[in-house]
Parts: structure tokens; C-alpha cells; sequence
């Protein structure tokens, strides 16, 4: 879509400004009863510099810790590896799926659908989207560039809804999607963090599809970038607190943490796996150009990246442009993040304003002006600093 078709959107206007406020009214709330987080995200940021900078070992305890608690382990190079690996592991031909950025880096649903696998997006907004076949808008709330009425308007469609109020269509569209959790024998997450030292799965959300997801089908299979990985489980739960705090949530509805799948010992002690939850759990571990993230001085604080999407709340360019200011990454961090996963870098790269206010409000600090100044200096190298900064008229929201 051309910039200035974009600029002139009115309702997408409407529907950002909207998020925006609503967004930083919720984290001026946590900040004001949760003081303490600020001081507790400069610790997050050593976790993960220190996760980074020993991230080969990490994931080699991590894969043992899996293995050993009964989960199946699989390591892809890239997308498509991941994408084959997982189609290899499912049975039938209904998957339900809760949101990920990870598994929208590699095309996952597109890929199963294109193989005859039938695909439900389980999380509201990643279901709005995919009714319109759109991609996400923001990493956290993928419909946010939609307005209220556009919402009602695409589920009352789908869901074959009379009801005008959202409260009504919600409750419908929590009924036909307890069918799709009830037969389908996959479910499909991504993780927010990953303890390398107990083989354990942290997974935040406020819908409970997650949950839902991970235990109602027979098999579980967890997508993960390897940037995810932390050594202890004290270091994991203080990354998931610091990201959904700077999410905006005081608390989120619920955390799971998933380390090996579901069992008993009531008869005898004896442990017998599959009771109530996934009898079987996979956990795809995702290079796709992280390792080689990791070894780049530049890069690397990329990798530290919580994926809480504060930083487009404040980025004055993507409350122009939304979602698309970017591939399957969006925003700022979302150009770095497409050259990291695919290669890719295009004159997006010269949108950044370089104004640093996504620093100031990222909670582990990524410094994405000089990584994206970096950036361009990849992409034009006969151009000088000065030159380089100055290019960015081309996206100017002035």
C-alpha cells in the first residue's frame, strides 16, 4: 500500500489513536502501582545480554532439559525447516493455533493451509485477522489498526452474528471456536520465554485460548526462537513480568508454564504420561538467522527484544503507517528484526526518524535508531553518516 493512500485512511487513524491512548493510560496505571519494574527491567536487559552472549550453550541445556522431561526436541535452521517439521507432525487435518510473531515470521499458516491443513487462529485479534487475510498490525494487538464497528462488521460475517454489541458477538465467537479446540487433535503456540535449566515454557495471555490450545489437543507443538531461551527459571519468570507489564497489564489473566506433558502418579507413584492435557509436546527450536544475529555487535540487542510492543506506541511513524511499516515485523524494531530473520532490507530502513523515543520507553533499552543507522549504511555504503540520516524524506509523516 502506497504512504500517502495510508496517511489518508481516516478510520485507521481513528483506530490507532484510540489504541495509543487507551495503551498509555494502562501503563501510566502499572507503572504508578508497580514502581519497581522500571529497576527490575534493568535486570531483565542483563538477563538477556548475558542469555545472548552464551546463547550455544544455552540452547544445548535447554535441549536437554526438554528431552529429559519427556519432550520431543527439534532444531530448524529456518523457516523452512520449521515449517516442514512441524506439517511432518501433525495428525488430521484441523490445527488450532494461538498467537505468534514467530510463527507469522515463517509463513507457518499460510504454509499448513497450502497443504490441505485446516488452520484456527484462536486469539481474537489474530482471528479478525485472518478472516480478512491480513497480516498483524502490532505484535501484542494484531487488529489494532481496525475500528470497533469494522470489528462487529468482519465477526457477524464469519460467525453468522445479528448482534450489534461486542460483548454478544464475543460470547458467540467463544462458542465456535470451543468446537474447533474440541476436534482438533494439534494445537500450535510460540512461547514468551524459555528456562534453559528446567526445560520449562512460559507463556503469557489474558483470552485463555493459550491454555486451551496447549492442553486440549492429544499434541502440543511450541514454536520458539532460540533469542528466547534464558538459563534459569527465577530469570524467566522476571522477563515474562517485565513484558507484560510494559504491555500494559498490571497482570495478565494467566501465565502457563509448560514443562513436560501432562501426567499423574496417583496409582502407585508411577508416572504415566497424558492425562488431562497433551499426551505429547513438541518444542521447535528457530535459528533462522538469530545465531548469526548474536554475533553481530550491532544486531545483537536486537535478540534482546521482548516482543511487549511498546516501542510502536511511541514510534510517531507507526501511528502513521500501522502495521505497514514493515514485513512480518513491524515498526522500528520490526525493520531490524526482517533483516535478522529473511535479509530483507528496503528503503523502509529510511523511515526511522532516528528519534530514539523507542529506547526511552523500551524496557531493556534497544537502541534501534543506531542499529537501523546501521542498516542503511548496509544498504547504501557509498553514503556518508550525514546522507544516510537525512534520507529518511522519503517516509516523512510531517
Amino acid at each position: 500500500m502506497e504512504i500517502k493512500k495510508i496517511l489518508k485512511d481516516r478510520k485507521l487513524k481513528i483506530a490507532l489513536e484510540k489504541a495509543i491512548k487507551s495503551y498509555k493510560s494502562n501503563f501510566e496505571r502499572v507503572i504508578e502501582k508497580y514502581p519497581q519494574t522500571i529497576e527490575l527491567a534493568r535486570e531483565v536487559r542483563e538477563i538477556k545480554k548475558r542469555s545472548i552472549d552464551e546463547l550455544k550453550d544455552n540452547i544445548k541445556i535447554a535441549m536437554e532439559s526438554l528431552e529429559d522431561n519427556g519432550i520431543n526436541v527439534h532444531f530448524a535452521k529456518d523457516g523452512r525447516e520449521a515449517n516442514k517439521l512441524i506439517y511432518d507432525l501433525i495428525d488430521g487435518n484441523t490445527v488450532v493455533k494461538s498467537k505468534s510473531m514467530t510463527s507469522e515470521e515463517i509463513g507457518l499458516r499460510n504454509f499448513l493451509e497450502s497443504n490441505g491443513i485446516e488452520v484456527w487462529e484462536t486469539d481474537l485479534g489474530e482471528f479478525i485477522i485472518q478472516i480478512l487475510n491480513e497480516k498483524p498490525m502490532h505484535v501484542i494487538t494484531p487488529a489494532i489498526h481496525l475500528t470497533k464497528d469494522r470489528i462487529v462488521e468482519v465477526l457477524q460475517k464469519e460467525i453468522n452474528s445479528s448482534s450489534y454489541k461486542i460483548q454478544e458477538i464475543v460470547d458467540e465467537v467463544r462458542k465456535f471456536m470451543r468446537e474447533k479446540f474440541v476436534s482438533a487433535r494439534v494445537g500450535i503456540t510460540g512461547a514468551n520465554v524459555l528456562s534453559a535449566e528446567t526445560g520449562s515454557l512460559i507463556l503469557i495471555e489474558n483470552e485463555g485460548n493459550i491454555r486451551l490450545t496447549s492442553t486440549l489437543p492429544e499434541k502440543h507443538i511450541a514454536i520458539v526462537g532460540v533469542e528466547k531461551i534464558v538459563y534459569g527459571l527465577s530469570d524467566a519468570l522476571k522477563v515474562a513480568e517485565v513484558t507484560w507489564r510494559f504491555a500494559g497489564y498490571k497482570m495478565p489473566s494467566y501465565v502457563d508454564i509448560i514443562s513436560t506433558p501432562s501426567k499423574t502418579g496417583d496409582v502407585e507413584k508411577v508416572v504415566i504420561n497424558g492425562m488431562h492435557g497433551a499426551k505429547e509436546v513438541h518444542v521447535i527450536l528457530l535459528d533462522n538467522g538469530r545465531l548469526k544475529a548474536a554475533e553481530n555487535d550491532v544486531l545483537k540487542e536486537a535478540l534482546y527484544c521482548l516482543r511487549c510492543g511498546a516501542c510502536m506506541y511511541e514510534c510517531q511513524v507507526y501511528q502513521n503507517l500501522s502495521g505497514y511499516w514493515g514485513e512480518n515485523y513491524v515498526g522500528g524494531i520490526g525493520i531490524v528484526w526482517d533483516y535478522i530473520t529473511k535479509g530483507l532490507i528496503n528503503e523502509n530502513v529510511f523511515c526511522c526518524l532516528l528519534c530514539g523515543r523507542c529506547k526511552e520507553i523500551c524496557p531493556v533499552n534497544i537502541d534501534c535508531a543506531k542499529i537501523n543507522r546501521w542498516l542503511r549504511g548496509v544498504t547504501f555504503p557509498n553514503l556518508n553518516n550525514n546522507q544516510c540520516n537525512e534520507r529518511h524524506y522519503n517516509c516523512s509523516v510531517e
